[in-house]
């Protein structure tokens, strides 16, 4: 059975499956980084490899900061 480069990415990742699909769309097209941690993030790709290094409460932290940076540029653009 194949797999397809996406299916590979997402089982290597411990990351629940909504928190995968919401960093799918929080990065998809950006053309500004989020910035969480002092450190900017403009790829699903970058973001995923910084909380997978996390552990426990400070990637949910981390998670939430990206959550809540993008809900902000949303609440700007209304």
């Amino acid at each position: 059975m194949e797999t397809t480069h996406d299916e590979t990415n997402d089982e290597d990742l411990p990351l629940s499956r909504p928190q995968r699909r919401l960093l799918r769309r929080l990065y998809n097209g950006r053309t500004t980084p989020i910035i969480v941690d002092d450190r900017p993030f403009l790829t699903y790709k970058e973001a995923a490899r910084h909380l997978l290094t996390l552990e426990g409460e400070a990637r949910d932290l981390s998670y939430a900061q990206m959550k809540a940076f993008a809900a902000g540029e949303d609440a700007g653009k209304a």
